[in-house]
Order: structure tokens, then C-alpha cells, then sequence
């Protein structure tokens, strides 16, 4: 089990899945760019003994075994409000049509989280699908990554989700903040911790309520984003069982003009004053501001980007666009999709897309739309899946994973 110095002793909890409990990690994108077969083991069990001399206790003289780790997804879920926002809903609060939202962006209807709904309760329902999937109990976890930027509390959700699934061991739980690019990194830090501390289960949630920070009087922002949450298990499994080929992960701070939601300090609020002591003390009370994007910057952003980022995970993990069965993409704009799937030539019949129903749904869009697919049977064990995520920082990545 995992402890709290990132190592791990040699008693590991048993699971429903048996696996060997070794630990390894790969190269840069786990893989090396002659093919998924080239490992580098960075760490190792503690297998066999041998006496060093007089005196020497067995636990002492143990000679650690290099043996390779990898990981696969076994288990997926996602949860949506029950609020439905159509199109002509929209219409009747801001000058637009069904007619100009669906042709500019695809999107015919949103969930928006409202009542008794929360973040959180999201959170946990698609959890809860997804440990069944995966037949993994909340006792077997060893972590719990929300991929979230809009948390129901300022010091994040996480740990209130890990509470709500019943973890009696009390496995570490924290939020990860990487708005429409968060699921992609939540999974690879699931696949850092199995390769490198020895953890074997990890619940990777991806999960937003972007709709508390759409301005709805603004018909350019108001019209994408809708809430959700999806879910997956990362499990470790033998090296030859490896699940996660390669991937490629960047950031541009330069790019936060173009897509951001500032933080700012309330200008009418003048009731605390500085009593005369400390000029601008106490600080007035703040917030962010609602969502602003420049909508041309971002699709020219994502249409450049996040090809070259499929193509180098491609690369690292040796294989080719001709290799995957289905891209997957942040739900963002459906001529976003489009046009990635044509320059990475990919036939829109392998082209994974549920935007027409849920909008923009951030974090929580890449594993709302696999479980959708996975479900259906239109994904299938053994199918190799290009996924890719993009947005806010700017932040986008991708990783070329295979289900089941």
C-alpha cells in the first residue's frame, strides 16, 4: 500500500483483480518512439532473499527484482442533472435561435445543475457507476483525483467525494484544477502514481458546473457550456496488459487572454474602509468574474494544437492515426472536432461525439462521452481510443489509451 513519502511497503491490499504488486514507469510519454514494447522499470518489489553474511536477517538481505507496471482503464460512469436547457429555451433570454447555435457550434441541449444538485452528489453518482463497472469496492482505492475547476468549496471537493463513497482507509483525495483539460491530466497523474508509488486502483473523476459562471445575458458564452460529470478506474495490471501507450501534455500562459474567468475585487463594496490605519486594508470582499472568450483565438488554438499533440502521443507510443479505433475529443464546438478529425484524417464514422446533447460540460466531457460509447457497445474492450483535451490556461494534452 501506498504511504504518504511516495513509496510503498511490500504488503499490498487484495483486490478483486488480482495483479502483481510491481511498479515501474516508462519514458517520456511512458513510451519510447520505437514502440510500446521498450520499458524502464524506475523502482521495484521486494522479491526473494539472500543471505549477505553472518548476522544478516532475511528481511535485511532481500534483493529487490526490477518488474515492469502498467495500467489500464477497467471501469467508466457519468451522471448529468436532470435540467434540461434546449436551444429555444436559450432563445427566449437572449437574441438567438436553435438555427444559429446548432449550425455555429452543434449543440442543440444542456444540463444545468439547479435545486437540490450539486458538483459533488454528480461527482459520487458517476463514481459509484464506475467502481460497478469495475467491480472495485471504495476500500480498494488509493486515490481520488476531481478533475475540477468549479468545486462546490474554495479548498476543493475531492476529499468530500471520497467521503460520500464510503473509503474507510481514508485514501489521499484532491481536485485538480485544469478546466477543459483536466480529465486528460487527471489520468495520466492516475497512471504516474500506479507506475511510480505502487498504487493499484485510482478513481479519476472529471466533473464541472460551468453554468454558475456563464454570464446569461451573453449569448457568445452562454450558449456552450452545460454541467456533468464522468468517471473512470485506473487500475495497475502487468506490463504486457498495458493499457496507456503514450501521451503529450503542455501549457501556455500567454494564451489566458483569450479564455479565463478572473479573479476580481467587488468595486462597490466600500463598508469595511481602512479606519485609517493600512491604506487598502482589510481587502474588500471578491470573486470571479463569468466566463470570457475570444471564441476565434480559442477554435484557432485548438485546431493547431491539439492535432500536433495527438500526432507526438502517437509518435511516442510508435504507433499511427491508421492504429486507433476512435478519437475522442473534449466536447467543445463541433467544428472543432471536425476539423481535427480531418486533418488527422480519421472518418467521421470513428469520431466520438455526444455534443448535441450536453454542451460544453469541461473536465467532464471526454469521460461522459466514453462511458456513453462504452455503454452503447460502440467502444469495446481491447479498442484503442486517441483522446484529447483543450481549454482555459491555455491547457491541452492528450493520451492514446486502450479500454478494458
Amino acid at each position: 500500500m501506498a504511504n504518504a513519502s511516495g513509496f510503498f511497503s511490500p504488503t499490498v491490499p487484495s483486490l478483486k483483480k488480482r495483479i502483481s504488486p510491481s511498479i515501474g514507469v516508462y519514458r517520456s510519454g511512458f513510451c519510447s518512439s520505437e514502440g510500446i514494447s521498450r520499458r524502464v522499470s524506475c523502482a521495484s518489489t521486494v522479491e526473494g532473499s539472500e543471505r549477505l553474511g553472518p548476522g544478516v536477517s532475511p528481511s535485511e538481505s532481500r534483493i529487490p527484482r526490477l518488474v515492469s507496471k502498467g495500467c489500464k482503464l477497467v471501469g467508466c460512469g457519468s451522471a448529468v442533472p436532470t435540467l434540461q436547457v434546449s436551444n429555444d429555451d436559450l432563445a427566449k433570454i437572449v437574441d438567438t435561435s436553435d438555427e444559429w447555435i446548432a449550425v455555429r457550434t452543434g449543440i442543440r441541449n444542456r444540463r444545468v445543475i439547479t435545486g437540490k444538485d450539486s458538483l459533488t452528489t454528480l461527482a459520487v453518482e458517476a463514481a459509484k457507476n464506475a467502481l460497478q463497472m469495475a467491480e472495485v469496492d471504495p476500500d480498494d482505492l488509493d486515490l481520488v483525483l476531481l478533475c475540477t475547476s468549479t468545486p462546490d468549496d474554495l479548498f476543493g471537493s475531492a476529499p468530500q467525494i471520497q467521503r460520500a463513497l464510503g473509503c474507510k482507509r481514508n485514501p489521499l483525495a484532491y481536485d485538480i484544477t485544469a478546466a477543459c483539460s483536466g480529465f486528460v491530466l487527471g489520468l495520466i497523474s492516475a497512471a504516474c502514481y500506479i507506475r511510480g508509488g505502487g498504487f493499484n486502483n485510482v478513481l479519476v473523476i472529471g466533473a464541472d458546473a460551468l453554468s454558475r459562471h456563464v454570464d446569461w445575458t451573453d449569448r457568445g458564452t452562454c450558449i456552450l457550456f452545460g454541467d456533468a460529470a464522468g468517471a473512470v478506474v485506473v487500475q495497475a495490471c502487468d506490463s504486457e496488459d498495458d493499457g496507456l501507450f503514450g501521451f503529450d501534455l503542455h501549457s501556455d500562459g500567454d494564451g489566458q487572454r483569450h479564455l479565463n474567468a478572473s479573479f476580481k475585487e467587488n468595486e462597490a463594496d466600500h463598508a469595511l474602509g481602512s479606519n485609517g490605519s493600512v491604506l487598502g486594508f482589510p481587502p474588500r470582499r471578491s470573486s470571479y468574474s463569468c466566463i470570457q472568450m475570444n471564441g476565434t483565438e480559442v477554435f484557432r488554438f485548438a485546431v493547431r494544437c491539439v492535432p500536433q499533440s495527438i500526432e507526438s502521443a502517437l509518435k511516442k507510443a510508435g504507433l499511427t492515426g491508421s492504429s486507433i479505433d476512435w478519437l475522442l475529443l473534449h466536447q467543445a464546438n463541433q467544428r472543432i472536432i471536425d476539423a481535427v478529425a480531418t486533418r488527422l484524417e480519421v472518418p467521421p464514422e470513428r469520431v466520438i461525439s455526444n455534443l448535441a446533447n450536453y454542451g460544453n460540460t469541461s473536465a467532464a466531457s471526454i469521460p461522459l462521452a466514453l462511458d456513453e460509447a462504452v455503454r452503447s457497445g460502440k467502444v469495446q474492450s481491447g479498442h484503442t481510443i486517441a483522446a484529447a483535451g483543450f481549454g482555459a490556461g491555455l491547457t491541452w494534452g492528450s493520451a492514446i489509451v486502450r479500454w478494458g
